[in-house]
């Protein structure tokens, strides 16, 4: 059993991570609502230590997480895999219907075409530092246009990089993969290159 305290740490509450007083189907359920209810109440990629924790080691998470799937094949949303972590999304089919939705345009994906070409260099070229961006682009990469991608968590700081100095690097995160759909970079779609006739 694992200890969870309570926000006021009056009280703790005991969460039973082997249900042996449960039969085996019930078990199985009860490991299933547990990890899709925390997959649910997260706003971001639920990692697979973190829902380890909450089935500890009897079962299997892959397992519960294809059972899960099977039973929301009806439904609208889905649990995908992100960033070796797990997070709901609505099925692409009804992405016209969201788009319509007026709430939606409050969300505040919008980019400026200088903000989404820097992101795809740092996509595709990361970890890359201001001088990598800079060669890339020709010019200097506005320190402002850098921390909007950060407040909107798109970029955040890699390795440090081997160049005197050793200027801090940036990468992408997982709400950049998870915003474009992707489950990891190797989902990235090829770069088409110019190549000049010259």
């Amino acid at each position: 059993m694992i200890a969870v305290r309570k926000r006021d740490d009056a009280e703790v509450e005991m969460l039973d991570l082997e249900l042996a007083d449960l039969p085996a189907e019930l078990q199985w359920r009860e490991w299933m609502n547990r990890i899709e209810a925390v997959i649910f109440a997260s706003a971001s990629v639920v990692p697979r230590d973190m829902l380890q924790k909450i089935i500890g080691k009897a079962a299997s998470i892959e397992l519960l997480i294809k059972d899960i799937q099977a039973d929301l094949k009806a439904k609208p949303y889905e649990i995908v895999p992100v960033a070796g972590g797990w997070m709901f999304r609505t099925r692409p089919h009804y992405a016209a219907a969201i788009r319509t939705a007026t709430y939606v345009g409050d969300q505040g994906h919008n980019f400026s075409e200088d903000e989404m070409a820097v992101l795809c260099a740092v996509a595709y070229h990361q970890p890359i530092d201001r001088a990598g961006l800079a060669k890339i682009f020709g010019k200097e990469i506005n320190r402002d246009l850098l921390g909007r991608l950060r407040y909107k968590n798109l970029i955040g700081n890699g390795p440090k990089s081997p160049r005197p100095g050793a200027p801090h690097t940036f990468v992408t995160t997982s709400v950049f993969l998870a915003m474009f759909d992707l489950k990891s970079l190797r989902d990235l779609p090829d770069l088409e290159v110019e190549v000049s006739s010259e």
